[in-house]
């Protein structure tokens, strides 16, 4: 994506703003919209991240939304952006009155730190199986080294770690296996700072009872109920094109 937001399969329509809303192929124009910003890139004229991202929270499956909000946040941070907008408020300011309150979700969940799809996709999945919200980043250091979690539930001394294997470079099997030494030398030093300790991947995500195991094992417990309507959105892709629908 020219914004360098993530996509969550191939979209099955294409989708721009113009004076009047119509559909030509898989090209569905959108009329009547006002009080978008425009920006210019790569010879594309477009609606600016924050927008583009409101956009998508309007009809797209809340994790897909947290994981794009939470892209566009970290780049404001990084940037330094002084723009004072919000989600919410952007939203509110805009002609179009949809899905308000996916945007008021994303709002309240939206966070700089959650630094990976996996971890924002994550962060979703282990709210609606009733756990504890985590702490994100938290840093431990022991023998010389500071390490750094994704999750961290302190009352439980629980770590949780996202893995992204595409990160590690396949191209070289001396890299390869000097990660995995160099990650599993991590993980030993962690686990003496806590008393569970979960990794999970992406596949586990997708099948949250997968993940809902893996916490448990770590000795996580639900401290709310279960939200199994939202569960069952996880691995749902309704504006993608039928063969990414997994």
């Amino acid at each position: 994506m020219l914004q360098d937001l993530p996509i969550f399969g191939e979209p099955a329509d294409i989708h721009v703003l113009d004076a009047v809303g119509r559909r030509r192929g898989d090209v569905h124009m959108h009329g009547g919209i006002r009080n978008h910003r425009v920006i210019a890139l790569d010879r594309f004229s477009m609606t600016t991240p924050i927008d583009s991202a409101v956009a998508f929270a309007r009809v797209a499956p809340r994790t897909h939304a947290l994981a794009v909000a939470d892209a566009v946040w970290r780049r404001r941070a990084a940037e330094a952006d002084p723009e004072a907008d919000d989600f919410l408020a952007r939203a509110r300011v805009q002609a179009d009155r949809r899905g308000l309150h996916r945007v008021a979700w994303v709002q309240e969940r939206v966070r700089a730190d959650s630094e990976s799809v996996g971890e924002s996709v994550s962060r979703a999945v282990i709210e609606w199986l009733g756990y504890e919200e985590p702490e994100l980043q938290v840093m431990f250091a022991s023998e010389g080294f500071r390490d750094r979690v994704d999750f961290f539930w302190r009352a439980a001394r629980v770590i949780g770690e996202s893995d992204g294997y595409g990160k590690y470079d396949a191209s070289s099997p001396e890299k390869m296996k000097a990660h995995f030494v160099d990650e599993k030398r991590r993980e030993d030093r962690l686990r003496r700072h806590v008393r569970g300790f979960a990794r999970w991947e992406w596949s586990d995500v997708m099948h949250p009872d997968r993940l809902d195991a893996k916490l448990r094992r770590a000795g996580l417990r639900p401290v709310r109920a279960r939200q199994q309507l939202m569960l069952d959105t996880v691995s749902l892709n309704p504006r993608a094109l039928p063969s990414t629908r997994r």
